[in-house]
Formats: structure tokens, C-alpha cells, sequence
């Protein structure tokens, strides 16, 4: 991905900051928007590469531009900011094609990680990925671009290449969600759960479609790469 501009979307000052600061080290623009209207105005004066937006402001919900940014510019890629993990609608974002998410509060490290697995998982060559890892990202891609058939088959390649690893049972099972087979969905979570008896995103996934009317994010499971250490987050609080 060329390295457009990163917007960051939140009606609170402290989440912009926070947000912006933690980008400086990618070498990247960084612009912010206290609402809705005013990042859509945004899209019209710059191209954005990756969007950090907020679900709950004030005025134009962070749906309804979620909505129109992949309307009209759909190789943006989008990440949601949360507030305690409650997404109420969760699969309605990722059929939107907003396949990443990040929960209130957050380090920088975990927001620089974010980044970077974004635009390290656009330089995947479809064509010929093999390994477990490049299936897993190259399908969250196809997620970001609305193209869930593909999803599902990278997901699929993934499983055949280690069947031993929680988290590609777990991606097919919010795939399944999407598509609106949720009893389809429940087994591949309970799949992952039998691999895996304390992986957490399987096992939250499998009681938020369990419970009645029970909402909650949609967890696509652990990232790859290793946190940065906590003495850098403490020196950058």
C-alpha cells in the first residue's frame, strides 16, 4: 500500500492525540476529524490509506460514515475504535468491510502494530501465498474489500496448511456469521475451542451468538507479531 495518510476519527482530544502520537514513528501524514461530517470532508481534499474511526459521536454515526468511506473509496481500509468492547452492530461493520477493530483504552504499541500489519497485509501476493500466516491476512484483505467468497477460501487454504491453529477456524466462523449462518458459525467456533480450550476470541465469539440478544465485538483472534514491551508504552504514557 502506498503510504497515504492515516485519518483518525474521534470526538474525543485525548483519543486523537494518543492516536497521532503513536503513528509518528511510521513516517506517515496523520490528519484528525472531530466528527462524521468533518472526515468526510476530509475524503474529498486527500486519499486516505487507513482510517481509525470511532463508532459512538456525536451527529453522523460512525456507521453511516463507515458506510459511505467504503461507498466511495474502498481501498481505505478501516478500523474501528470501541469503547468496552461492545459493538453492537459488529457483523453489520464487517459486512461494511471493516475487518479490524481496536477497544478503548489502548497503548501506542498496540495501535503502531495495528498500522503496520494493515500495510504489511496489502503487500501479499494472492497469487502464490502459501504459508499459514499470509492465508490468514491475505483473507481479512479480501474481508476489507467486501470479496467474502475469496475470504472464505483463503481461510480454507489456511486450514488445510496447519489444521492444528485455533484462529482460522475461528476467521471462517465470523465469515459464516456474515453470512448469516449462525448455527454454521457456532461449530467452527466450538472447532476452534476443541483445538484450543482457552483460546479467548473462539470463545467469546461462541457466547455472544449463544446468548440472547447479546452484543459484543467480533473478535478475529491474536495478532502475529510480538507487542512492543511494556517499558516503551510506560515511557510514552
Amino acid at each position: 500500500m502506498k503510504k497515504y495518510p492515516i485519518l483518525v476519527v474521534d470526538d474525543e482530544k485525548n483519543i486523537r492525540l494518543t492516536v497521532s502520537r503513536a503513528l509518528e514513528s511510521l513516517d506517515m501524514p496523520v490528519q484528525t476529524a472531530v466528527n462524521g461530517e468533518a472526515a468526510l470532508q476530509k475524503f474529498h481534499e486527500h486519499v486516505f490509506g487507513i482510517v481509525f474511526l470511532d463508532l459512538k459521536m456525536p451527529g453522523m454515526d460512525g456507521m453511516t460514515v463507515l458506510h459511505r468511506i467504503k461507498e466511495n473509496w474502498p481501498q481505505t481500509r478501516v478500523v474501528i475504535i470501541t469503547a468496552h468492547g461492545t459493538v453492537e452492530s459488529a457483523v453489520e461493520a464487517m459486512k461494511l468491510g471493516a475487518v479490524d477493530f481496536i477497544q478503548k483504552p489502548f497503548s501506542p504499541a498496540e495501535i503502531r502494530k495495528l498500522a503496520t500489519d494493515i500495510l504489511d497485509r496489502e503487500t501479499i501476493d494472492e497469487d502464490c501465498p502459501s504459508d499459514y500466516r499470509s492465508m490468514i491476512e491475505l483473507s481479512k484483505r479480501h474481508i476489507s474489500d467486501r470479496n467474502f467468497a475469496a475470504a472464505r477460501e483463503a481461510v480454507r487454504k489456511a486450514i488445510a496448511a496447519d489444521p492444528a491453529q485455533p484462529e482460522a477456524y475461528n476467521l471462517l466462523g465470523v465469515l459464516l456469521e456474515i453470512k448469516k449462518e449462525r448455527l454454521e458459525a457456532q461449530k467452527f467456533y466450538r472447532a476452534a475451542i476443541d483445538i484450543d480450550p482457552t483460546f479467548k476470541p473462539a470463545l467469546a465469539n461462541l457466547d455472544r451468538t449463544t446468548s440472547w440478544n447479546k452484543f459484543g465485538k467480533i473478535d478475529l483472534g491474536p495478532d502475529h507479531k510480538e507487542h512492543e514491551s511494556r517499558d516503551e508504552d510506560e515511557d510514552e504514557k
